[in-house]
């Protein structure tokens, strides 16, 4: 299924890739409905550099290609935040109970058609659990694929943070973020 909707695994909305829109499909597939579109993220580019002959927050082609700052504001515009987790905390320290989900930044290879090019660009993934499940949104997945319960995910954000530059954003409610909510004291 490309573009949005429901798919083979119920109950559960994953958007598929288009163009270089995997931050808007990352917010609407952690988010679990289509709330952003290209445009919308357009429109919060530009109010992020209003005065920017070529915006800094977004591929100068048009294609997408957002940066953080647009997936920060896209969450405060729904009451939700971002916050940055430090790679150098254990994850023992994340508590779930907090997050509403994740929005992961990883390195992805450029390729066009079956041949990979040396390039490297960077990719929005989201993660969320439903009815007990956590699950791997990303956009370039036929579907959504479940990853088990708390300790799986644990393991499944620590084998993505080990494998090199990628970023890890905690997506939480804005009571939780000034509460700290998502931070365990368990050292």
């Amino acid at each position: 299924m490309s573009g949005s909707g429901r798919n083979e695994a119920p109950g559960v909305y994953h958007e598929r890739q288009r163009l270089e829109l995997c931050a808007v499909h990352a917010l609407n597939n952690v988010l679990q409905e289509r709330i952003f579109t290209q445009e919308a993220a357009d429109e919060i580019c530009k109010k992020l550099a209003p005065d920017a002959r070529w915006n800094p927050h977004r591929s100068f082609l048009g294609t997408g290609n957002y940066d953080v700052n647009v997936i920060m504001a896209a969450l405060q515009s729904v009451g939700l935040e971002a916050i940055w987790w430090d790679k150098r905390r254990p994850l023992e320290q994340l508590s779930l109970e907090g997050v509403l989900g994740f929005i992961i930044n990883v390195p992805s290879n450029v390729c066009l058609g079956f041949l990979s090019l040396p390039v490297r660009r960077r990719h929005w993934i989201a993660v969320r659990q439903l009815d007990g499940t956590y699950y791997n949104l990303d956009s370039k997945l036929k579907g959504p694929a479940p990853i088990g319960g708390e300790s799986d995910l644990r393991v499944f954000l620590q084998e993505i943070l080990s494998q090199g530059p990628c970023e890890l954003l905690l997506v939480v409610p804005h009571e939780s973020s000034e509460a700290g909510n998502w931070l365990s004291t368990v050292r």
